[in-house]
This record gives C-alpha cells, sequence and structure tokens, in this order.
C-alpha cells in the first residue's frame, strides 16, 4: 500500500528524459537517503511515468511506478521538453487529471517536481486547517497572503468535497487561458478559488522559501531551515541536474558538521547559505 496511514500518497511525474540513469529521478531519490530520517517517504511515493521507457527506468529503481495513459498519441512526451513547449504544457495538465482523480478516491496528496531535493519532513510546517499548501516562486512574508507566487511544482491537497471541485475548476480555467500551463492559470484563478467573494473559500497554505526553497528566491534560504530545494526559474536539464548535484553536495557537508560548530555558528547570528548556482544562476538560464 503506497498511501501513509492517513491517506496521503507523495507523487512525483517523470518522463524517459526525467528518469534515465545519471538523470533527475535518480538525484531526487538519492535527497531522502540523504535528508534527516526522511527516506521511509519513499515507501509512500508514487512515480508517475508518462510514456513506456520511463516506467522501465522507473522500475529498476522505485517499488512504485505507474504509466499514466494519455489520449494525446501523437505528442512526444518523452524527452526533456523546454518551459513552456506543447509537450511540457500538455505534461502537466496530464498531471492535474490524474491528481483530480486520486482526490476523488479519497486519497490526500503531496506533489512534488522531480527537480526537487528532499531534505526535512515537509509535513511538519503544513497547517492542519489547510486544504492547500504550495510552495512559490516569491513568497510575500505571511502565510495566507494571496499576493504571494505559489510555485506548483510542490504542493499538498486535502482530500474534500471542496477541494475536488478546485481541481475541476482548475482544470476548466485551461479553456480561459488557453496554452498557459497549470501553474500560471492557478495564479490567475487563486482569489476565485480562495478569495473572500469565493464560493468554495479554499484555505490556502503559502509555504516559505526559507523552508521549501528554490533558485528563484535563492536568497532567503538556509540549510539549517530547508525542506525541500526546487531547481526552478532554470532552463535546461543538464543545467538543473548540474547544479541539484553541488547542492546536495553542499548539503552532505553541512550535515557532516559537528553539532558545536552548528551551535557557535547561529550563537554569532551566522546562516549555513546555499552557493549561487553555477549554471542555473546565470541569466541566460532563466525562463
Amino acid at each position: 500500500m503506497v498511501a501513509t496511514d492517513d491517506r496521503t500518497v507523495i507523487i512525483t511525474s517523470v518522463n524517459e528524459a526525467f528518469a534515465r540513469s545519471g538523470s533527475l529521478l535518480g538525484l531526487f531519490r538519492e535527497s531522502f537517503f540523504a535528508g534527516e530520517k526522511i527516506d521511509h517517504f519513499l515507501n509512500h511515493l508514487l512515480v508517475v511515468a508518462m510514456d513506456p521507457m520511463a516506467y522501465r527506468h522507473c522500475r529498476t529503481v522505485h517499488r512504485f511506478c505507474y504509466l499514466l495513459p494519455t489520449t494525446k498519441t501523437s505528442m512526444d512526451l518523452s524527452s526533456a521538453s523546454d518551459f513552456m513547449s506543447d509537450a511540457y504544457v500538455e505534461l502537466v495538465w496530464t498531471k492535474l487529471e490524474l491528481q483530480q482523480r486520486v482526490l476523488q478516491l479519497g486519497y490526500s496528496f503531496l506533489f512534488t517536481d522531480v527537480d526537487i531535493l528532499w531534505f526535512r519532513d515537509p509535513f511538519r510546517h503544513i497547517g492542519v486547517h489547510a486544504d492547500m499548501a504550495t510552495s512559490c516562486d516569491v513568497f510575500s512574508g505571511d502565510a495566507d497572503d494571496l499576493s504571494s507566487w505559489p510555485n506548483t511544482g510542490f504542493y499538498y491537497v486535502k482530500a474534500t468535497n471542496r477541494t475536488v471541485e478546485m481541481l475541476r475548476r482548475w482544470r476548466a480555467a485551461r479553456r480561459r487561458f488557453p496554452r498557459n500551463h497549470e501553474q500560471t492559470i492557478f495564479n490567475n484563478i487563486k482569489h476565485e478559488l480562495a478569495g473572500a467573494g469565493s464560493d468554495l473559500r479554499i484555505r490556502v497554505q503559502f509555504l516559505d522559501t526559507a523552508r521549501f526553497g528554490g533558485f528563484c528566491q535563492l536568497f532567503r534560504n538556509d540549510m539549517a531551515r530547508a525542506c525541500t530545494m526546487h531547481a526552478n526559474c532554470c532552463i535546461g536539464m543538464a543545467n538543473k541536474v548540474s547544479d541539484l548535484r553541488d547542492v546536495l553536495g553542499q548539503w552532505r557537508n553541512y550535515t557532516v558538521m559537528a553539532p558545536a560548530e552548528k551551535m557557535k555558528a547561529k550563537a554569532a547570528g551566522r546562516s549555513f547559505e546555499w552557493r549561487v548556482p553555477a549554471k542555473c544562476g546565470t541569466p541566460d538560464k532563466r525562463p
């Protein structure tokens, strides 16, 4: 059984390019073993394969893999699609359809992009009253402030009738905003779903980038608080792999430091900051 005792499933999605040896899926899984007692979450991780080769790669390294049927037979979902290409947009909308089905079956889910490294337990920072909790490209400083810019590469949704309807409306909004991916459209309709005038009144929690970090807002990140690191605001899979591998190396160096050394640094007001990404940190690698 992949779900946790409270009927929550962790989901990520991969195509052949993401799942092949030496690519993102391997790094993603490696981070669970390098993190602080979080490797057990792999027992509750469902890897959704977008094409048959991705499924084959997944089955060689992971227990729970699912080949997602797609009606877009002419669309190549196996390659490392560029941000906002037709294949990329189709991939993210296919993912959202599956997530709605998971909610309808009565399971909550935490979706995580495969270009995210995990370091600590994220569920400790998701409020019990939140219908949805999402990471951010830009965090306003207030977990309830709808002006934050959500990043739906990492988000939790609690299984309720209201959240099933939220996913239905989110998917339906694609007709109003053609050729946009689901993150942009969620940002466009978030007030309709969660604002004061909304009939759904979805309770959205925006996760602090100091804990749920990414390359978009790296200056707020501190290894002593980090739960995840996302290679967002970066174009090119090779660039993501290179910089995430460096991030994982920095994390390992941090974890082997003596506790006394960490306490001394904390007492002096010094944080353990991540280096600027060597590949993704240059302007030409940002979307």
